[in-house]
């Protein structure tokens, strides 16, 4: 077989190039897909008892314009629009998010502790080395200790000392200590930062019924159940699982990075090895626990969208309340049942017993006071993600300064949230656009404007 483009993976990336190749007049091109559904780490599974789940907490928010107009297309009136309802469970207290920002729902003691790393004099001068010391110069080492350095343990299964700050962007929200001490004064809270503090999310299906959708027109381009076993970027051939040879003019994959470079690609050099080798990521452990009983919260109906966890009471760093998402996400639309989406890391920095999460996440649940009293549990979705973030470590950016130049030198581009391999554009929306746009440097010689390893 041969073709123009080559695609590996039918993720976010992978349907974005394929759907911009085709709105552009190509069809010559094939997308390998090694599950037998599209929507890679955005797909969704509805499990035997009817429950409905994600791969972790995805929700649909947008830089673009045209993401925009994909999802109006692919879901018309079939999405829903949420604001976002997001809390922080520290020292047994519950704190709207952004933490650093309504500290004055802390308890006393650890509300002073916030203040006291906030005064002059008590946080470090000098450019930070990592992002644990980028933590203690801009947030003090109160609000360090209390929320952001046990929290992204938690997330990044990894010390904060061993990553970078080039990925920060507007991912963390900045806050100084006149804003600190106004909001606890005042009793002022602050719910708006971020980009997405609204969002959309399907009226069923889950997040991965917005990738079966974006497949089916793209149908007889997708081989399901077929990956990549091996690249010959001097020939530019590839070989699929089954055997069959397919002669390409450039190749986008979507996979993990350092399995393209360590495990598919034909006697790649040493330094690319090595450089592949730098590259950190973490696993994620998806429990979700369906359940009949719904708590209360703050003396009304629980109407939080997701919440963060960096206390060692529970297992996991971030439950979604999923059935506020759609009702459809529970069985017969129950508004008496309830659908917790528990995500736990893991790393070699952080082991886990994986065969315990389960047990471990519904118990937290009960601590925490998720899990309704007396709530008969009537699921048990459990999904092991062994690439579940791509880490900014320390060494990312030489890795991909090295890996990326190459690469395309063999007509080889790597892009979306392992491809790529950049978390700060790693979202949905950007996952989509890195491919969107690599089909227009292809077919147009537009420069890509969402990826970029410099």
């Amino acid at each position: 077989m041969q073709v123009d483009y080559a695609i590996i993976g039918a993720g976010p990336t992978g349907l974005g190039a394929a759907r911009r190749l085709t709105e552009l007049g190509c069809r010559s091109f094939v997308v390998l897909e090694k599950n037998a559904y599209a929507g890679g780490l955005a797909a969704s599974f509805k499990d035997p008892q009817g429950y409905t789940w994600d791969i972790g907490g995805h929700v649909a928010f947008s830089h673009y314009e045209y993401f925009d107009r994909l999802l109006d297309d692919l879901l018309g009136d079939g999405q829903l629009h949420h604001q976002r309802k997001a809390w922080v469970r520290a020292c047994q207290s519950w704190v709207p998010y952004p933490f650093q920002n309504n500290i004055r729902h802390l308890p006393k003691d650890a509300r002073w502790e916030c203040v006291k790393g906030l005064l002059p004099g008590n946080r470090p001068d000098g450019p930070p080395e990592n992002f644990r010391q980028w933590i203690h110069g801009v947030f003090g080492e109160g609000i360090g200790n209390v929320f952001l350095w046990p929290y992204n343990f938690k997330v990044w299964a990894i010390d904060p000392a061993h990553m970078s700050t080039s990925w920060v962007g507007e991912r963390v929200s900045i806050v100084g200590l006149e804003t600190v001490l106004k909001n606890i004064i005042l009793e002022l809270d602050e719910h708006g930062w971020g980009p997405n503090r609204t969002f959309a999310f399907p009226a069923s299906g889950g997040t991965g019924e917005i990738f079966r959708r974006m497949a089916l027109p793209l149908a007889e381009h997708i081989r399901y159940g077929c990956g990549a076993a091996r690249v010959d970027s001097k020939a530019k051939t590839l070989i699929t699982d089954s055997g069959e040879e397919i002669t390409y003019g450039a190749l986008l994959n979507t996979a993990p990075l350092d399995l393209l470079i360590t495990n598919q690609l034909s006697s790649p050099p040493d330094a690319m090895v090595a450089a592949a080798k730098l590259l950190k990521h973490n696993g994620v452990y998806v429990t979700g626990v369906g359940a009949r009983g719904r708590t209360s919260f703050q003396g009304a109906e629980d109407d939080r969208c997701w919440m963060y966890f960096p206390d060692d009471d529970c297992p996991f760093y971030r439950v979604t309340n999923f059935h506020n998402y759609a009702p459809a996400n529970v069985p017969g639309s129950d508004p008496g049942r309830a659908a917790l989406m528990c995500e736990t890391s893991y790393s070699e920095h952080k082991p886990e017993d994986l065969s315990r999460i389960m047990d471990r996440s519904i118990k937290g649940l009960d601590t925490v006071g998720l899990l309704a009293k007396n709530a008969e549990i009537e699921s048990r979705f459990e999904l092991d993600v062994e690439y579940g973030y791509p880490v900014p470590c320390l060494e990312r950016d030489l890795a991909l300064r090295t890996l990326q130049p190459w690469l395309e030198a063999q007509g080889i581009y790597s892009r979306g949230r392992f491809g790529g391999w950049k978390y700060e554009v790693a979202n949905m929306d950007h996952s989509v656009m890195q491919g969107v746009e690599w089909a227009e440097r292809m077919m147009q010689n537009t420069p890509e404007k969402t990826y970029s390893w410099n």
